[in-house]
């Protein structure tokens, strides 16, 4: 398959410009947060565990959205799905885990963030605004869609990803203000997190024929493939290219039914990791609680 992929092109396999944007993403934060954090009010530098957390987010963005992955996630359904998983579960997290107190103060407490932000940090409202989202666009027509133009692409894909971050807000807590609901809470909040995105992988897994046309059918398939590959590069290999199953090695249902799978279980390890971070936690602090050891008994008089 990797030698059939060469046809597409440098560009469009390692997406060198979205390469620079990644580093300069990463740069920026070094830059902020190490030798000018007191010009942006910072104070403290993050920690060794949080500029792994940063970094590593920025390697899986470049892994997901610039690297073949990207490309073969316009080819294969399975690596659109590894994609979404990674992009909508882990990048969020890690990146939520990476900045400092002081950037989210200054991120959560903007004059317009604020308000939205106490809304829509709400459980019911979180849950359902990221899930609801998530399973929209994998509805065959929206996603459809949203591979017709780059503009569609891109504004669907950050608005899910807002989504994301929201959801996990409540859980992760960056700061205080927002670390309202108890131990037992969350952890019934990550189970119906995992409930509600359950539905869409269904869809998927069980579907008895192909559901998206950018994967089955080649006309919409070409038209999605120009979101990831130069306009003259495309047009120039035309002729030699027939349809997505020219470079996968299963059928577009067995390829779709596995990428429902991936999803779902990339989703379960994501929210078990997540659930026994938040149980441990809540363990080793009532653990703490320990009762004051009794006052020695005073003598007695004989």
């Amino acid at each position: 398959m990797w030698l059939e992929l060469q046809i597409f092109g440098f560009r469009a396999l390692w997406s060198p410009y979205f390469l620079l944007f990644v580093a300069g993403l990463a740069l920026l934060y070094f830059l902020v947060t190490g030798p000018f954090r007191h010009k942006f009010g910072g104070n403290e530098k993050p920690s060794v565990k949080q500029q792994i957390f940063f970094y590593t987010a920025m390697v899986l963005l470049y892994a997901v959205k610039g690297a073949p992955v990207d490309l073969l996630s316009h080819i294969m359904l399975s690596f659109h799905m590894t994609q979404m998983a990674i992009y909508y579960l882990v990048f969020p997290i890690l990146v939520i885990k990476g900045l400092p107190v002081w950037i989210w103060e200054k991120i959560l407490y903007a004059r317009f963030i604020k308000p939205m932000l106490r809304l829509l940090t709400k459980p019911v409202v979180s849950l359902l605004l990221f899930n609801t989202l998530f399973s929209l666009y994998h509805i065959p027509a929206i996603h459809d869609f949203s591979k017709t133009s780059q503009l569609a692409h891109t504004s669907i894909s950050l608005i899910i990803l807002v989504a994301a971050f929201i959801v996990w807000l409540p859980i992760l807590a960056p700061l205080k203000e927002l670390d309202r609901i108890k131990p037992l809470g969350k952890i019934l909040y990550i189970f119906a997190n995992g409930v509600l995105i359950t539905p869409a992988c269904v869809l998927i897994i069980f579907a008895n024929e192909p559901l998206f046309l950018t994967y089955s059918s080649e006309g919409a398939w070409m038209q999605a493939m120009a979101l990831c590959v130069p306009g003259d590069v495309l047009q120039g290999i035309t002729y030699a290219i027939s349809g997505p199953e020219m470079f996968s090695p299963m059928s577009t249902l067995v390829d779709q039914q596995l990428g429902g799978i991936i999803m779902k279980i990339m989703q379960e390890i994501t929210y078990g990791f997540i659930l026994a971070s938040v149980f441990f936690k809540w363990f080793n602090k009532d653990s703490l609680k320990v009762d004051p050891a009794p006052a020695p008994a005073e003598p007695q008089n004989l």
